[in-house]
């Protein structure tokens, strides 16, 4: 016997009852019909195992491996803040374990500091393991934190969606708890993995009634986002509501509370942007990459006892680990202050068939070979990383004498390819010109390859969101047309063809249309013509907006015409509700974000271009004036020449170190910046993060290299021929 939800949902608590009475239940369909529905709530281990990101796992299993031989009490205030940062998360470890984790790592950092230091002597790097250390200490014992709130930031994304969802099913079927369940397949992690745990405990009797259930998980968002806990209490006071019409508008101001609190806590947060986002700006760009330009002109009168690869990893250290997770912390803090309520979520994972667009896909005739982009990307990155490393490994290859003799390959400037040296901590380099352009290839390999491993696993799908998209926004007035074609009497099956015609052109049109073509052609019903694995509509549009509106069509269309056309008219003013504060919020949001755009796009590229050249400048005069120095001390008597004026000058970092640490600098930057975009613009977004960031990298990383070559031959030649006339004149 096949059950309805309503069946089910009868049967259960008709089951529950005679349980509670002592009556001897015979109805042996009653708790078949239970089953069903406890079917559905026991696939929630396996749906959570599924659905938890990968990261939270290796997480999971290393802090509770480290309990294994550590336990710390991190007191009973901390202790009852962690296990609710991790019941929110729905991590499977403890607050214990994750002490211990952080501890653990402080000691091998400081292990590790302290071997080097024993190995090599530099107190440098024992002071940096201890700092280092330091900061990781406290960075881990916030992890619980940061994933917490990116789970959050991840649920809230949906909770406009999922109010839409209740609401537009409880419009014609007044019961709370099917209501969170059609919420619940509609929505993706993490937030239907909440609203199935919410069925899961009344199903395993850790509470009696869904309302207890749904009260208690509210609880949690109370610190956070009350305008989602007041939505749902209206949608659970309107089971209470004798008039139709009172219920209906109680209804309504579900989701209008909700789109109207969510514009409201957007519209502050835009005001408070402005200082952390310029602070960000000046403390992860423009003062670290200026700072660079000093730091040749110190690195050169340094004494000659450190070498210059030494000096170019402790700076790579600071430039190239430090301040980055600096400005990733940052960016976070920033991000974690975000108004919730509203973003897109990725589709692919909604709709597992799609999750073959993100390969690169090359078809023959019927046959499609798809390639993932992780094995081109790291081709082509290897490729470029081999190139710009050409110049160091060289001196591995090459004996020291050929490098040393090497003869200038422009005459007029004294360039040279590769400019090895010789000095006191041995052979020393690449200063030459050559190997600096080389060098450009080293950022390039960082930004192309990440960037097209970003990109193509994502613009496929982003294409096919955004064609949803505009099905969407086209899609409330295509629904209410069919509302009103139903409301006239017009069967559902002609209504979809007026429809269709009437829309001709857009993208609604072809929705309908092909659902039409599959009730005409083939002789489908509307279910099937919408929903077929095969050849339904939905398979060529998938959005699971449009997917509950045919959903709430069907179920309404079994009450009568009315009852349907009332449905569709409504979704259709519920989605003209949220385009209309989604547009709103993006003018909130125009001037920061664009701003933020251009920094990413051009200024930040082109001023770590321009200091690139300007640092090679300095570093080639310096190199120049100490081996004419040299030469003039060697070859002249003169005691006017001051013995002790060679000594001033140190080694001095080649260009080629100095580009590679503000290349690679530059990518980093134009990452974390760009996840501060996505994350303001668009919340925790996957989709669109994973498309900007392989858009963003690409084209500035070319911005910044095409101007950073430039810079950098102009600037060497106009050095090189005042170098040259000083030392004529000389």
């Amino acid at each position: 016997m096949k059950f309805t939800e309503k069946g089910v949902l009868a049967a259960k608590y008709k089951l529950r009852l005679a349980r509670e009475l002592g009556v001897n239940d015979k109805t042996f369909d009653a708790a078949k019909a239970v089953k069903s529905v406890k079917k559905y709530s026991s696939n929630y281990d396996q749906f959570k195992k599924e659905n938890l990101p990968k990261p939270l796992s290796i997480y999971e299993k290393t802090c509770n491996f480290c309990s294994h031989f550590l336990k710390i009490n991190p007191g009973k205030k901390r202790s009852a803040e962690l296990k609710k940062l991790i019941g929110l998360a729905h991590l499977n470890t403890t607050p214990f374990a994750t002490v211990s984790f952080a501890v653990i790592v402080l000691f091998l950092i400081l292990l590790l500091g302290a071997a080097t230091w024993f190995l090599t002597g530099s107190l440098f790097v024992l002071g940096y393991a201890v700092i280092i250390g330091l900061i990781m200490l406290v960075a881990l014992l916030k992890l619980p934190d940061f994933f917490a709130n990116s789970w959050r930031l991840q649920a809230s994304n949906q909770m406009v969606q999922c109010v839409f969802y209740m609401a537009a099913f409880m419009r014609h079927t007044s019961n709370i708890e099917l209501a969170v369940k059609f919420a619940a397949d509609r929505l993706k992690a993490p937030l239907s993995l909440d609203l199935k745990k919410v069925l899961w405990d009344v199903e395993t009797g850790k509470y009696k009634t869904i309302k207890e259930s749904l009260d208690s998980y509210l609880e949690t968002w109370k610190d956070w986002n009350m305008e989602f806990i007041e939505s749902l209490h209206l949608l659970e006071g309107s089971l209470y509501e004798s008039s139709e019409g009172k219920r209906l508008n109680m209804i309504d101001k579900s989701l209008d509370l909700m789109l109207e609190e969510t514009y409201n806590k957007m519209l502050r947060y835009t005001h408070d942007l402005k200082a952390p986002i310029t602070m960000l700006y000046m403390l992860g760009l423009v003062l670290p990459i200026l700072g660079l330009v000093i730091l040749p002109m110190v690195a050169s009168f340094m004494t000659s006892d450190v070498a210059p690869l030494t000096l170019a990893i402790y700076i790579a250290l600071l430039y190239n680990f430090t301040i980055p997770v600096l400005l990733f912390y940052l960016t976070k803090t920033t991000l974690s202050k975000r108004p919730t309520g509203y973003g897109e979520v990725d589709i692919a994972e909604e709709i597992p068939a799609l999750k073959k667009y993100r390969n690169i896909i090359i078809r023959f005739f019927n046959k499609e070979l798809l390639i993932n982009p992780l094995i081109l990307s790291l081709l082509v990155g290897a490729i470029l990383l081999l190139i710009g490393t050409t110049p160091w490994l060289l001196q591995f290859i090459m004996s020291e004498e050929v490098l040393l003799n090497e003869r200038p390959f422009e005459t007029s400037f004294g360039f040279k390819f590769l400019d090895y040296r010789l000095s006191s901590n041995g052979l020393i380099g690449p200063y030459g010109m050559g190997a600096a352009v080389l060098s450009m290839f080293v950022p390039l390999a960082l930004g192309i390859g990440f960037g097209m491993y970003f990109l193509l696993r994502s613009q496929n799908i982003f294409k096919i969101r955004a064609r949803s998209k505009k099905l969407e926004n086209e899609f409330a007035s295509a629904l209410f047309q069919l509302g009103n074609r139903i409301g006239d009497g017009v069967p559902v099956e002609v209504a979809v063809g007026k429809v269709a015609k009437m829309m001709q052109g857009t993208v609604s049109g072809e929705f309908f249309s092909l659902v039409n073509m599959n009730m005409r052609k083939f002789g489908m019903n509307f279910e099937r013509a919408v929903f077929d694995s095969k050849a339904g509509a939905i398979n060529y549009f998938p959005s699971p907006v449009i997917e509950s509106a045919m959903k709430v069509l069907l179920e309404s269309s079994k009450k009568g015409p009315k009852s349907a056309s009332s449905a569709l008219i409504n979704i259709s003013e519920y989605i003209k509700d949220i385009h209309r504060v989604n547009e709103r919020l993006r003018d909130l949001m125009a001037d920061i974000i664009s701003d933020m755009k251009q920094q990413v796009g051009i200024l930040a590229p082109a001023i770590a271009g321009i200091v690139v050249g300007i640092t090679s400048m300095i570093i080639g005069i310096l190199g120049q004036l100490t081996e004419q120095i040299a030469n003039i001390s060697t070859l002249s008597e003169d005691a006017s020449v001051p013995s002790g004026l060679l000594s001033l000058f140190g080694d001095g970092i080649p260009t080629y170190y100095f580009q590679i640490i503000i290349g690679v600098y530059i990518v980093q930057v134009i990452y974390i910046m760009t996840l501060l975009i996505n994350g303001i613009e668009s919340g925790s977004d996957k989709l669109s993060e994973r498309y900007l960031v392989g858009t963003n990298l690409i084209r500035s990383t070319f911005v910044y290299v095409v101007i950073a070559l430039t810079i950098t031959i102009v600037f060497n030649a106009i050095a090189s021929s005042i170098i040259g006339g000083i030392t004529g004149v000389i």
